[in-house]
């Protein structure tokens, strides 16, 4: 399911075999708790709109260069664009990622390779200036 819980199966002594769920505390049950999964920041300095979505393009350009694989990557980029956290929680169990955090800023693919978001991919700025 997604990556999400950890299936165990042991026999026991009567030869019947058991099955327990485990949920490591990833997207399935941290996101749930939450309406949104977008954290609060303030820029050190204002950033404009167009600013901001030309750091955020040079990331996801940028970030499958440096590690993971791409499908991984693109299905982050558009976790974080979802409108609403169940959205985002069935983009990311679709493609097998793993949350560690719940507002996606630490994740994980099956492969055990880690993806870190910077905030400034998670959401806007309160500081955030319009384009003049």
């Amino acid at each position: 399911v997604g990556g999400c819980s950890l299936r165990l199966a042991r026999a026991n002594p009567s030869r019947r075999i058991e099955s327990r769920v485990w949920h490591m505390g990833c997207i399935s049950s941290k996101l749930e708790e939450r309406k949104t999964f977008r954290p609060r920041w303030k820029s050190e300095e204002p950033v404009t709109v167009s600013s901001l979505q030309k750091l955020r393009d040079e990331f996801w350009d940028t970030a499958p260069h440096y590690g993971g694989e791409r499908v991984i990557w693109d299905a982050l980029k558009v976790a974080v664009s979802a409108p609403d956290a169940e959205s985002a929680k069935v983009i990311l169990e679709a493609a097998e990622v793993i949350i560690a955090e719940p507002d996606l800023s630490v994740c994980y693919d099956q492969k055990g390779r880690k993806y870190d978001l910077p905030i400034f991919t998670l959401s806007d700025p309160i500081n955030l200036l319009p384009d003049d």
